[in-house]
Parts: C-alpha cells; structure tokens; sequence
C-alpha cells in the first residue's frame, strides 16, 4: 500500500544543518513529529549534545538551525521497516537547501544514504555524511556510541 509522508519540513531562513531519515514511522506519523517511536533514540541524542531539556522540539531544531525532513515523499511500506521500502518518490530536498543556509548534511541510515545519493545529491550538489539511524531496529549501537557519532553536528554549527 502506497503511504504519503504526512509530515511538513522543519527548517527556517537560518537553518544551516540539514538532516534527513528516510520515512516516518508509523508512531510519527501519527503524532504528527518525527521520530516519536518510545524507543527511538533521537531525541535522547540531542538533548544531550545540546545539554538541554527539549520541551518544544521544532523550537529546539530553529534555535539550533537545525532542519530536519526524510528522503522520501511517498512510498509502499510494510510498517515501518526501511528494508520494505519501495517505488518511492522523494522529496524536493533543493526547496530547503535554496531556502536556507544549509551547507551539512547528515543521513540517518543506510537506506536514507542510499536514497539521498541516488536521487537527491544529483540536484542539490552537497555531499551528505552517513549518521547511524537512532531507530530501536540499530541495536548495535549504544546511546553513548550515537552522541559519540552525532558530536560531528555539533562541530558544524560552532
């Protein structure tokens, strides 16, 4: 069954880090934010690389101009498996990078990577750098080992 990213971009004029997944989950699609899985481990993420409590995520993203969206517009999935994905159609990435300040990119997951250098960097010209995915489903990686790999965020904004 095809499902369409119901999800707006997050981003503003001040925006100079871009990242981007692959497709909501179902549990974000249905709080209508990204990564909202219980056990997804994002936010967790940020919120210690920026030590600081995130109350209000999109406030959080725009004070650290941070932009945030996935690859992928629409899509047949089964649940919310990246390994199900197929006959996409990807978002109009270029829209925010013409938009914004946006010179980093970050990919979370492979299938993200993949998409991103097939059909995205073709248009926007501005490598992405593989991040590992915060999805419950990377079990190999500890929290601690994502801040470790997320830091390079950090270094792109100061």
């Amino acid at each position: 069954m095809r499902v369409l990213h119901t999800l707006e971009p997050i981003y503003d004029e001040n925006s100079r880090v871009l990242i981007l997944g692959s497709f909501p989950s179902i549990k974000s699609r249905e709080k209508m934010m990204y990564y909202s899985h219980p056990q997804n481990r994002f936010w967790k993420v940020m919120s210690i690389l920026f030590d600081e409590e995130i109350l209000d995520k999109r406030d959080f993203l725009l004070r650290h101009n941070i932009a945030l969206w996935d690859v992928i517009e629409s899509c047949e999935i089964e649940g919310s498996s990246d390994s199900s994905i197929k006959n996409i159609k990807v978002n109009d990435i270029k829209m925010i990078v013409d938009k914004t300040k946006v010179v980093n990119i970050f990919v979370l997951g492979r299938k993200a990577m993949e998409l991103y250098n097939k059909y995205v960097y073709p248009n926007v010209n501005i490598e992405a750098r593989l991040l590992s995915s915060s999805s419950p489903a990377n079990a190999s990686k500890s929290l601690n080992d994502l801040v470790d790999e997320y830091s390079v965020i950090l270094e792109c904004l100061s």
